[in-house]
């Protein structure tokens, strides 16, 4: 809205005023969807909602709103799912025509304000539809209550999988897809998708399977050597348009860069190599520096254009490149970034190593000279940044930080981590205790939807492992309990999308998909096992196999768009361990024993400290009464399978025992 806001479009927010109108003057109602860093939402803006030709049709004939899909993804699901039933796909931006009870009967995504290229223009379909409005009502309202009826049936077919059948289903699915040129899945564009690596990774632990290793560790080479890695200024963009990662859709997304962190220290912790290491690391420079609010929040994302086009910030001509380091350390940085008098994109260059090596003596020159271009990019005019603070998506950048400090051993990734933990709970939750799901300008007006609980308590889990300060597992158990209470189809299992407190739509989805960021319930299962271990609540596993059971038959026709669904099922299947270490206090031997455990390349393995600094945690966790220090020195219980080992207190003894089941086995 903000951005619109000197439209010549009279929008309206999403409520009552928009559908009051529209029914008082019996209009139909143009609803357009997007996001801050858009780029066809942009070039829809300019072309048509700033032209007054087309503002004036809007303006007569229809009551039009505008939504961002990040503040209301219940709006977006619901439309975006009519619009790929009805077209066959989707996209922003989101444009749907609908009834003033809200029911849709015509979609789609981009349209040119003119008829162009066989596709029909924007001023053409608004004269279509207010023609057919007053002549021909009754087969738009016919139209859109079929529509509606379709959409609220559920997913057909009767096809079940047992847990290995969807398992194995999606990782063969993968091996087929795998571009073994250039890595990642498929041709052009390629995404991301860190949560696909992030399943193949704990796939290979469980299932012994060097494959799936291969294929994680070519795809995350091939990204952060291509031109999707921003190699002057670090973080990731949203993918590319090519299938070898050189050419970006220039956006950059907080829950890319946070997923994408994850993925490279889960990495890093199964092969305990550098460069999966140094490329978190990049990433959260990157966010820490240009990401992050004053009070510790992380915004959302930066566009993709600058004055005008896609990618200037982030391109250079060799010119540019040699006046920046002189001939000499210009020439030779150029060499080793594929940078060019012609250029590989648009006659300029996008920074990559995609079939350049760098030698260990090239890395201090690199940095020398990419902390010199960086300063004189810092110089040009920088693209849009969405400011705004979703607390999904500030719940993934936790978890990811403080997964960073304890895999990485440094504590400014945690610290950063719990700013903006404290921030989301000063901020962003009402007196009441309703999570709310984003802030800007110091306002936070919208309900909180599952994603928002699911991802923060992911955070919260990480934060806890990794500081084992009681408050935030406590937390991590109260927002999920008011998950459960405001979301949980008591019927037939699984989370809607949006709470029960909250504004009723045509319909009240349940998400499992896990595209471009993971689903509620995929990451609420996984969570709820989590939760389980480490506090012995035998329902929260219960319900982490409801989700399962509901979703099977949709998962089951397409495993591999459920990749973090599936690591719920393999955490199931895993029969993780559990380490409890009890002691009067943090001692360096304690210590130790964590490092030990951090160290592990074990993707399920958790852990609970209870020294007496801890003891509220008995309050949550009641069984820790039992867990004693033997002769006051610290004492280790490994547990696995409903069954824990001697207790140990000798570091050796601890070091080999706990390593022996690090590979899955003993």
């Amino acid at each position: 809205m903000l951005q619109h806001a000197r439209n010549p479009v009279d929008w309206y927010p999403w409520g009552e005023e928009a559908f009051d109108k529209a029914k008082a003057e019996d209009k139909p109602i143009f609803l357009s969807i997007g996001y801050s860093t858009c780029h066809w939402c942009h070039v829809m803006g300019r072309e048509s909602f700033e032209d007054e030709e087309v503002a004036d049709l809007l303006n007569r004939h229809f009551v039009s709103i505008k939504v961002d899909r990040e503040e209301r993804p219940d709006i977006d699901s619901i439309y975006m799912s009519v619009c790929q039933a009805m077209t066959g796909h989707g996209g922003w931006p989101l444009t749907v025509f609908m009834t003033p009870d809200a029911k849709p009967f015509y979609t789609g995504t981009y349209f040119p304000k003119t008829d162009r290229m066989g596709m029909p223009g924007l001023l053409t379909i608004l004269k279509r539809v207010h023609a057919l409005w007053k002549e021909r009502r009754e087969d738009l309202t016919g139209s859109a209550e079929k529509v509606v009826e379709a959409m609220q049936e559920k997913v057909a077919g009767d096809m079940v999988m047992d847990h290995d059948e969807l398992i194995i289903r999606a990782y063969e699915v993968f091996r087929m897809s795998f571009d073994n040129a250039y890595g990642g899945f498929g041709s052009s564009p390629k995404f991301p998708t860190p949560h696909n690596l992030i399943f193949l990774l704990r796939y290979r632990y469980v299932y012994k399977d060097s494959a799936a290793l291969s294929i994680v560790e070519k795809t995350l080479d091939a990204m952060y050597r291509g031109g999707i890695f921003d190699h002057i200024g670090f973080g990731f963009s949203r993918y590319s348009t090519d299938s070898k990662w050189l050419v970006p859709h220039f956006e950059k997304m907080l829950y890319d860069n946070a997923l994408l962190a994850i993925a490279y220290l889960e990495a890093y912790r199964a092969v305990r190599k550098e460069k999966y290491a140094d490329a978190a690391k990049k990433v959260f420079t990157y966010v820490l520096r240009d990401m992050t609010s004053p009070e510790g929040a992380f915004w959302s994302a930066e566009d993709a254009d600058s004055e005008g086009e896609e990618g200037r910030f982030y391109l250079w001509t060799l010119d540019e490149v040699i006046k920046v380091l002189g001939d000499k350390d210009g020439e030779r940085f150029a060499g080793l970034f594929d940078i060019t008098e012609r250029g590989n994109f648009e006659g300029k260059n996008i920074p990559n190593r995609i079939n350049i090596q760098a030698s260990e003596s090239d890395m201090e020159f690199i940095e020398i000279c990419r902390e010199r271009l960086f300063q004189y990019r810092e110089q040009r005019t920088h693209p849009f940044k969405d400011d705004k603070v979703l607390t999904s998506w500030n719940g993934l950048m936790i978890a990811a930080l403080a997964m960073g400090g304890r895999i990485l051993d440094d504590a400014r990734y945690t610290k950063a981590a719990e700013r903006a933990c404290h921030f989301i709970m000063e901020k962003m939750v009402r007196e009441d205790g309703r999570l709310m799901t984003s802030w800007r300008d110091d306002s936070a007006a919208i309900l909180a939807y599952a994603d928002d609980y699911a991802f923060l308590v992911w955070g919260l889990l990480e934060l806890y492992e990794t500081t084992f300060k009681p408050e935030y597992l406590k937390k991590a158990l109260e927002l999920n309990d008011d998950l459960l209470k405001l979301f949980w189809d008591g019927q037939d299992g699984g989370l809607f999308l949006y709470g029960e407190d909250a504004e009723k739509l045509i319909m009240r989805p349940k998400e499992v998909y896990d595209g471009a960021i993971p689903s509620a319930n995929s990451v609420a299962a996984l969570n709820f096992l989590r939760l389980s271990q480490l506090t012995g609540r035998a329902d929260l596993t219960d319900l982490a196999q409801k989700i399962f059971d509901a979703f099977n038959r949709e998962v089951s026709l397409s495993p591999h768009s459920h990749a973090l669904f599936l690591s719920a099922l393999l955490f199931f299947k895993a029969k993780p361990r559990e380490v409890i270490i009890a002691a009067a206090n943090e001692t360096e031997e304690v210590r130790r024993m964590i490092r030990i455990i951090n160290e592990s390349p074990d993707p399920f393995v958790s852990s609970i400290l209870y020294t007496d600094k801890h003891r509220e945690l008995a309050s949550v966790i009641p069984f820790l009464n039992e867990y004693r220090a033997i002769d006051g020195r610290p004492t280790a219980y490994i547990c696995r399978d409903f069954a824990c080992q001697q207790p140990i207190t000798d570091m050796e003894e601890f070091k080999k025992s706990f390593n022996q089941g690090a590979d899955g086995t003993g």
